[in-house]
């Protein structure tokens, strides 16, 4: 996956240097994109296959703590095989909507400085350090793809809270 037809985030756009402000941004970007949501409208699904506005958020949280440890775990392991997310399962076995829309924007800001001072602290040979990653097909992808498409998960999920957000306020 080298582009997202859905979002148009393109991965070689973004220069791995770039990779650590880029996740910084996002706790208060979302935090900007949620603001004044209230309880109902934030766990409020469109559709039953389509995540609420907290759902996406909380995923995006979980994605940064994640991503966090996968590039840890390339920085030390020679070519590791990552374990699945489990995204879907997550959002039942995590309790994503008994979660306050509050705490979780504070756990994404966090979980996202987090993540970027891994990426920061790659060195040029860090990046080319590679992983078996098992989305959306079981490929070897290096660390530079690892932070573009953590970049990319924060920037699509983004589009999803408003897409959302923009359906719920309107029935």
């Amino acid at each position: 996956m080298t582009s997202c037809g859905q979002c148009g985030f393109v991965y070689e756009e973004l220069p791995v240097d770039r990779v650590s402000d880029a996740l910084r941004a996002f706790g208060s970007t979302y935090r900007d994109a949620l603001a004044g949501v209230d309880a109902e409208v934030a766990v409020a699904r469109i559709e039953p296959t389509v995540w609420s506005a907290l759902e996406y958020a909380a995923h995006v949280r979980d994605v940064f703590l994640i991503q966090r440890e996968r590039a840890v775990l390339g920085r030390v392991v020679e070519r590791p095989s990552l374990a699945p997310m489990s995204r879907d399962e997550r959002v039942e076995l995590c309790r994503y909507t008994s979660q306050p829309l509050e705490d979780v924007l504070g756990q994404l800001a966090m979980a996202a400085d987090l993540c970027a001072l891994v990426f920061e602290g790659l060195t040029p040979t860090d990046w080319d350090r590679e992983v078996i990653y098992h989305w959306p097909t079981t490929s070897v992808r290096d660390l530079r793809w690892v932070g573009r498409h953590t970049v990319h998960e924060g920037t699509h999920h983004l589009g999803d809270v408003r897409r959302v957000l923009a359906e719920a306020w309107r029935t």
